[in-house]
């Protein structure tokens, strides 16, 4: 029988934004960024409340179907803890559905809450999987759950029992690197940004793509001078260019003049990473075009607190 946390415990967390891919490392290099979704529950005595205030405020559910909900459930159950009722309160400022891991940090929110509430007996690996288990793949959750860029990967059984496990490192990020998200005002759904990418690859495109990646993880380390090699990519952003045209022209306007730009994600976001801020004359372009310039650091791991 699952142990009952009593009435009126509370926690609270703070998760950052995430983008991923950095270019080259398609599911698997992730960054956290500086733009924070703040969830705050409390045990109550029965029932379900779900406040939403800020990204989503309009269309997000109410109720169980919430992924933070989801979430906390999954990770209660997973740790042998139930609670009779809870509220759930949500503070977002993450945009959604722009490629900057706004589910992703839903689900980690909700693991962290549950983590938060049970005593925090989970480790930074099992809420990476817990999390990563809402996507698929653990490159938006893993950077949220454990900060600054991350490589990881899925370890798929082949028995089709076994759950896959998704694992991830942390890599620590030059502190000169910042990052500037150019966020158009529509929406990517990632499944139909998935369909247009190939079952296969050519070997020299592969092999562009292994070359960049591990440019990348030293260009994040060390070599900031590198970034806009380390961010060169063949395998999955020329095949969305079609679907999100927009992005697809700021991310080669941005490159053609120097600066280190990709695909955030699924996009449409396009994220440039640099040491020194976006030139006032390109910010105030990208804004003409519709475009919200959003300056960003590199953020650390989620952070829970409890009471």
């Amino acid at each position: 029988m699952a142990t009952a946390v009593p009435v009126g415990t509370h926690a609270t967390v703070k998760v950052p934004a995430s983008s991923a891919n950095l270019g080259p490392g398609f599911d698997t290099l992730g960054l956290a960024l500086s733009l924070y979704d703040t969830v705050e529950v409390t045990v109550i005595e029965s029932g379900l409340v779900v406040e939403i205030h800020g990204e989503g405020e309009h269309n997000l559910p109410r109720d169980a179907r919430h992924l933070v909900v989801r979430a906390i459930n999954a990770a209660l159950q997973e740790i042998g803890v139930s609670v009779p009722g809870m509220k759930v309160v949500c503070h977002n400022s993450i945009p959604q559905s722009r490629g900057l891991g706004s589910s992703a940090a839903a689900a980690v929110a909700g693991v962290a809450a549950a983590n938060g509430l049970a005593g925090s007996p989970l480790t930074p690996e099992q809420m990476v999987q817990l999390a990563s288990a809402f996507e698929g793949h653990p490159d938006n959750a893993a950077a949220s759950v454990l900060g600054q860029a991350v490589v990881s990967w899925t370890d798929i059984p082949v028995d089709g029992e076994t759950r896959p496990q998704y694992k991830a490192v942390s890599i620590p990020v030059d502190s000169r690197i910042q990052a500037t998200a150019l966020v158009p005002d529509f929406k990517a759904s990632t499944e139909a940004v998935r369909r247009v990418l190939p079952s296969d690859v050519t070997h020299l495109d592969a092999r562009f793509n292994v070359s960049r990646c591990a440019v990348m993880t030293v260009a994040l380390q060390h070599h900031p001078e590198l970034l806009w090699e380390g961010t060169r990519d063949r395998l999955h952003q020329p095949y969305r260019a079609d679907v999100l045209p927009v992005t697809a022209e700021w991310v080669n306007r941005l490159r053609n003049r120097g600066f280190a730009a990709y695909l955030s994600g699924a996009g449409p976001t396009a994220m440039v990473l640099s040491t020194e801020p976006l030139p006032e004359a390109i910010v105030a372009e990208a804004e003409a075009a519709g475009l919200r310039v959003l300056p960003l650091q590199v953020a650390g791991p989620v952070e829970i607190t409890t009471s």
